[in-house]
This record gives structure tokens, C-alpha cells and sequence, in this order.
């Protein structure tokens, strides 16, 4: 029995009910974030819900099961919006959704495409971009990826979640242009090209209103304007009206409790629930448990391609490193002999906590991949790093705590508890104290001159730590460097360079630092972002010239975080206990404020250096009824192969409505281009793309166009301008209109 509406008639008001409200966190598969309610009479199996925006997360170890459940972890999805290559990012959603396949994950609750507001979002880490286009484009190439594997996606935080301080009660108030131009945009663009399975509802308030609550962001823009057909759940315990909630748009209350079972079931008796609303989304919960792999009764393997994920994320870690900075350092020679300084170039961060942390089987180190390729790794500095890391563990604070929880877990006999402190606090608590604790600038300097003697070069790894539930820190430590990460840096920098040897400064972040003050004393600075388990690999394929560097950042490097518009208002009003934050840049968010206020970051959207060099040529643009066709030649002119990024931004020349500098409206990875080779590259940028919200309705007024192509935003190589003779105007779910 398939069909929807003959399972709805055949079930009872309380079967429908215990569908909406989920059973709580997965008994199917230890770890999984939720599961819904079986209706068993009717064949209606409960199908289980996975975190999982950088691989699957479930816990590894099972309490009476000798067998471990390990996953692939992946590059979070900053690196990989940082690698602009839509195939690649599809090719990394699909390898999830295999994994999730195999481990009996029916829906995968990612990816996230909020916007990169402020630089210290605690999940920038899980977001793609500042800007909307790259996000979306990025979103839809995840979700295909992943419901190619017969496992749905699901698109979150829907919408305006872009601070977790205070996440379940923040009012967000922003104009409705900005919110259908910068916030909602990208969610548009996802679900129109690849119609992901759901969409979950964020924990904030929009102006107003817990968007859980939302009628007019569920209801009216989600389905009536965009067409969207599949299910609305909530995030975990977000909002705090159940009856408001299944009225207004959802279709599954996570992670569900009988408490809210009760208060459905109140409402509906006392008539404030009709069941006509409860049908809708019983039907529309209906309609994904029957494609899913529970319902097809798929038997899971629990044995994914281990090897096969591997060598993705090795590739998508590869592609989505950005070069900042390279005054003839990088590529290093193979029989180079290097000192690595800090901590994060033996214990390298794979990736954010929260419901972004997975738990692969291993984590290979910088140290650790450099050495495989032969890099002769000073031993002298590295038995000092580890000699500290295994003095903190045994001695720290970190050690006690984890013995006292798990005494009174064993006391009590929890075994859920138990599992709990094995595979994710005590892993979280131990990754946050590692990277974030340890002091870094400990060497005399009759030390640093005896390593500088002896190595090539220094190599300084920059780590830091995010997760969901907290923001990051406009303070030394976090978005800062601390005094003495900065005087590490500053005297191996002076040491090494008084012996005519180079320094090369590695950032293994979630988001930016602040930059500005120290770069021009290193040689070379390479973002590794988030890398996922194979960190060390990828790092060493582009610091010996295996790969050269492709990646562009996704989002502005400001010179200091208080330059971001948004933070003059972050977090909220009050401040030490924000209820609401006014989005008051508007629409002016990232590259937008930047370049049309003209202010110069420490390094602009789109920004990203290469071992070689490009030559754009031979640009024809052709204005068409319903797109513009943009076709130009990319050759190689440098020594190395590599991949270039051509990105095509629209300034307008004149409008009647206030408009960004320019916008990205289009964007191309090529192949790689061998040195003297070229690529034909073709760019269709819909006509709708250059539409404005005036309040009303989109409109592309007429005028000329400037039509900008560069590698990055501030890096226009070629420029040509197209006349739009009259305006052309469309409602908001996109249909032709009469201008007004």
C-alpha cells in the first residue's frame, strides 16, 4: 500500500498524531539524532533521522557488540564551498548518503546554507558561504549527491539562523529584502534544483514569530510560492507551540515527547486542530517514509567503502585549501627537513562538534601526512609537543572530570550514559582541550636557533575549535591570536629568516582569524580549514606541489573583526543576554558591504592564490530572451597544472533602487589545465538572477549591465556591458508580471 491518501483514511487520529510528534533520539541506530513512530498495523515502519553535514553521526561503539560503526568524516562544508567545484561537492554528498545508507539512516539532516553574517557564527564551520548564489548552487549539488544514495536531505536552519547566542529565543528582525535577496535565496535555489526530501524550521524567531511558527515562512513562501513538496520537521525542541506549530506548516515535531502527543490530541478534541490540517501532514510524512530505504525494506550493510570515502574527502580537502599568501615558499621540496610548531600540527582538527562531529576511525596528523610522503619531521620539536599533550591529559582537569562521570554512570547502570561519555563528550571535551589550551610559544631562543640550523623551514599550525550551542569568541584565543601564538610566530619568523630559511603558517580553522597584523612576517599562509579524516594527506599533496592549490574563500577575511558591519549590533540587544539582533546592514552582507562602501579586507570573496598562472581571454557575452550566455578561453600560462575558478559578477550602471557594488550571478571550476593548455569556458546566468526585490515584487530594471569576470571579486580580468532595454518584473513565486 503506497498510496498516501488510502494510508491516511485507514489510520486513527491517535496513528496520525504519534506520526507527527517523533519517538525521540534513535533506539534503531545508536547515536542517530531521532526517529519517527511506526504504525505497524499499516506497514509503516519509523525511519531514522542522522546528523551529518561533514559524514554520519552515529557512535562507533555499542554497548554488547564487539563490532565497531566507524564513517568517513568529511571537510566541513566552508572547505567545501571554498573548492567552488560543484561536481566534487556532489560527489562528496553522495559518498554521505552511501554511508548513511548502509548504517539504516533514512534522512540525513543536512546541509546547513545559513549565510556567513559575522566572522564568529559558532557553526560558520556547517554553512557554505556569505553569498547566496555560491550556497545555494553548493546546497543542491550536496543534496543530489546525497538522495542519488536513496537517502533524503534535508535543508537547515529555515531561516535566519546565523548566531547560535541564544539560538532558541533570539527575535531576528530583518526586512523582508534582504531576507528574500540574501537569507532565503539560497534555500530557493536548492530546493528548485534538486527538491530535497525536507526542510527543517530553525530555532529563532523572524520578526516576531519562532519560524517553527511561521505561517508565513512555511506556508506561503515554502510551499505556495516555491512549490515545495516535502516534509517540514522542527529542529530539536525548537519553538514553543506544538499545536501552533502542525497549523502553520510543520509536518514533524522533533525530536517528539508524549507530553506533545497529549497536547495535539487535546487540541484536536477541543476543535482547535482540524483534522484536515492533521491529514495534510500526516500525508506529506506519508508520502517520504515510502521512498525511503526503511519502507523498501533495504537491509543494511553497516559496512560502508571505507577506502572509496577516503580518497573523496582527500580530494574535496585538496580542492577546498586556500593559498592567502606565497612569497616563492610553497611548493616545498620532497626532501625538505621541516620543523613543525604548533599543536595542531600533531593532533590537526578533522572538524566542528555539535551535530557536525562524526567519529572516523582515524585522523591523520600534518605530522603524520607529511611523514609519509618522506618529509623528514624535526624530532626534537615534535617530542616536546607530545611530551606536553600527554602531561595535560594525565595530570589535567579533563582526566578527573571524565573518571568522575563515568563512576557515577557505572553506578548508576546507565548504559545510555555510558555510551554517551565513550564516543562524543569525553571525544568533544578532549579535542576542545587539546586545541584550545595548550600554550604554543615555549622554546628558548638558543632552541629556535639550533632547529633553524638544522630544517628548511617552520612550519606553525594555527588551530582552532567550533561547535553549535556557542558562538566563537571576539577574543584572544579565538578570532584573535593569543600573545603567545603571536610571539611564536614573530621569533621563529626573525630566527628562521636570520638563517635564510622560510616560514609557512597553516590556519586549521572553523572561520577567519584576525591576519593583518602578522602576515607579512611569514612567507607562506595556506587555510586548511576543517579538513576532515585526511587532513595531514591533503596538506602534504599541496605543500610538495602534488596539487596546486585551487580553493577561493567562500566568504570576506576581514582585517579585523569589528569592520563587519554586523558585529556592531552582535550579538543582540542586551548584549549580555541578547532577545533580539537587528540585521541592520540589510542587504549589504560579506563582499556586498565591502565593495560598495569601499573597504578594504584582508583578503576579498573569491580571493585564492596558485602555483601557476591564468590568462581569461576571447570573452563573447550573448544577451538572450531568458539568459545570458557568457563564453571566454582560461590557458595555463604558468609551470604547474592546475584548476582555476572563473567567477562572473553583475554590476549594475544605473538603478532606481539602492544595489550592491555587484553581485556573483555565475561561476566555473575547470578541469586541470596543464601548463599552455586552455578550456573553453560557458556561463549561463539566468535573466531572473539580476532581479531585485522592491518590496512588492523582483524586478530587472532596464539599463546597462556591466558584466565583470575575474578570479575573484576584487580581480577582474575581463569586463563587457549588456543593455536591458525594458524592465522585467515577476511575482514572488517567479511568474512573468506587468510592471507597474
Amino acid at each position: 500500500m503506497n498510496d498516501p491518501d488510502q494510508l491516511v483514511s485507514n489510520m486513527s487520529i491517535m496513528e496520525k498524531i504519534s506520526l507527527i510528534v517523533g519517538a525521540g533520539f534513535s533506539k534503531i541506530v545508536p547515536g542517530a539524532a531521532g526517529e519517527t513512530n511506526p504504525v505497524e498495523r499499516l506497514g509503516i515502519p519509523a525511519i531514522v533521522l542522522s546528523d551529518g553535514p561533514a559524514g554520519v553521526r552515529i557512535y562507533p561503539l555499542r554497548l554488547g557488540v564487539n563490532e565497531t560503526f566507524y564513517v568517513t568524516s568529511f571537510p566541513n562544508e566552508i572547505l567545501l564551498a571554498s573548492s567552488w567545484n560543484l561536481e566534487l561537492v556532489e560527489k562528496v554528498g553522495k559518498a554521505i548518503g552511501e554511508e548513511a545508507r548502509e548504517y539504516g539512516i533514512d534522512v540525513l539532516l543536512a546541509p546547513g546554507l545559513n549565510i556567513h553574517r559575522t566572522p564568529i557564527e559558532g557553526r560558520i564551520f556547517e554553512y557554505f558561504s556569505e553569498d547566496p548564489l555560491l550556497s545555494g548552487e553548493m546546497a543542491a549539488s550536496y543534496v543530489q549527491g546525497v538522495q542519488s544514495a536513496g537517502v533524503g536531505a534535508t535543508l537547515k536552519h529555515f531561516v535566519a539562523h546565523e548566531q547560535e547566542t541564544n539560538r532558541l529565543i533570539i527575535n531576528v528582525v530583518v526586512s523582508e529584502r534582504a531576507l528574500r535577496e540574501i537569507y532565503l535565496r539560497p534555500f530557493e535555489i536548492a530546493i528548485k534544483k534538486a527538491k530535497p526530501w525536507a526542510v527543517m524550521a530553525a530555532y529563532n524567531k523572524l520578526n516576531g514569530v519562532y519560524c517553527t511558527q511561521n505561517h508565513w515562512l512555511l506556508t506561503k513562501v515554502l510551499r505556495e510560492e516555491w512549490g515545495f513538496e516535502g516534509v517540514v520537521m522542527t529542529d530539536w525542541d525548537a519553538g514553543n507551540d506544538p499545536v501552533e506549530q502542525v497549523k502553520t506548516g510543520v509536518d514533524l515535531i522533533m525530536p517528539g515527547r508524549d507530553e506533545i502527543i497529549r497536547k495535539l490530541l487535546n487540541a484536536f478534541r477541543n476543535g482547535e486542530l482540524s483534522e484536515d490540517i492533521i491529514n495534510k501532514r500526516v500525508r506529506n510524512l506519508i508520502a517520504l517514509i515510502t521512498k525511503s530505504l526503511k519502507y523498501k525494506k533495504y537491509n543494511p550493510s553497516n559496512k560502508p567503502s571505507y577506502d572509496e570515502h577516503a580518497r573523496i574527502s582527500l580530494e574535496a580537502a585538496i580542492e577546498g585549501f586556500v593559498l592567502l599568501e606565497n612569497k616563492d615558499a610553497l611548493p616545498l621540496k620532497s626532501a625538505s627537513r621541516i620543523a613543525l610548531f604548533g599543536k595542531g600540527s600533531y593532533w590537526t582538527v578533522k572538524g566542528g562538534l555539535g551535530s557536525g562531529d562524526s567519529y572516523p576511525k582515524y585522523v591523520v596528523s600534518i605530522a603524520d601526512g607529511l611523514r609519509e610522503k618522506g618529509v623528514i619531521i624535526d624530532e626534537e620539536v615534535e617530542r616536546i609537543y607530545r611530551n606536553m599533550v600527554h602531561r595535560w591529559y594525565e595530570y589535567g582537569e579533563s582526566t578527573q572530570l571524565y573518571k568522575s562521570m563515568t563512576e557515577t554512570a557505572l553506578k548508576e547502570a546507565n548504559s545510555l550514559l555510558i555510551e554517551l561519555l565513550m564516543t562524543h563528550y569525553v571525544y568533544m571535551m578532549i579535542e576542545y582541550i587539546k586545541v584550545m589550551h595548550l600554550p604554543e610559544d615555549a622554546f628558548p631562543d638558543e632552541f629556535l636557533e639550533r632547529v633553524a640550523e638544522r630544517n628548511d623551514v617552520a612550519l606553525i599550525t594555527i588551530s582552532r575549535i567550533s561547535s553549535e550551542g556557542f558562538d566563537r569568541f571576539p577574543v584572544k584565543g579565538d578570532f584573535y591570536l593569543r600573545d603567545d601564538e603571536l610571539s611564536l610566530i614573530s621569533r621563529i619568523s626573525k630566527i628562521f629568516h636570520k638563517h635564510g630559511k622560510k616560514v609557512v603558517v597553516l590556519l586549521n580553522v572553523p572561520g577567519p582569524v584576525e591576519i593583518h597584523s602578522w602576515r607579512n612576517l611569514v612567507d607562506a599562509i595556506l587555510v586548511i580549514w576543517l579538513p576532515g579524516q585526511e587532513a595531514g594527506r591533503a596538506v602534504a599533496s599541496v605543500l610538495l606541489g602534488e596539487t596546486s592549490p585551487s580553493g577561493k574563500l567562500p566568504l570576506t577575511w576581514p582585517k579585523d573583526l569589528y569592520e563587519t558591519p554586523s558585529m556592531k549590533l552582535h550579538p543582540g540587544v542586551p548584549k549580555d543576554n541578547p532577545v533580539e539582533v537587528l540585521y541592520a546592514e540589510d542587504i549589504y552582507v560579506g563582499y556586498r558591504y565591502y565593495d560598495t562602501f569601499q573597504v578594504e579586507p584582508a583578503y576579498e570573496f573569491g580571493y585564492g592564490l596558485s602555483y601557476t598562472k591564468f590568462e581569461y581571454d576571447n570573452l563573447v557575452i550573448r544577451n538572450k530572451d531568458s539568459e545570458i550566455e557568457i563564453s571566454l578561453i582560461v590557458k595555463n600560462t604558468g609551470d604547474y597544472p592546475g584548476k582555476e575558478v572563473v567567477q562572473v559578477y553583475v554590476r549594475p550602471l544605473r538603478s532606481r533602487l539602492n544595489r550592491p557594488f555587484q553581485e556573483l550571478k555565475g561561476f566555473h571550476k575547470t578541469k586541470l589545465i596543464k601548463p599552455g593548455e586552455v578550456e573553453e569556458v560557458t556561463i549561463r546566468i539566468p535573466l531572473d538572477y539580476l532581479a531585485s526585490f522592491n518590496g512588492k515584487h523582483w524586478i530587472v530594471e532596464s539599463g546597462p549591465y556591466e558584466i565583470r569576470i575575474g578570479s575573484s571579486s576584487r580581480k577582474i580580468k575581463l569586463a563587457s556591458v549588456i543593455e536591458i532595454t525594458s524592465d522585467i518584473c515577476y511575482d514572488t513565486s517567479w511568474k512573468r508580471i506587468k510592471c507597474n
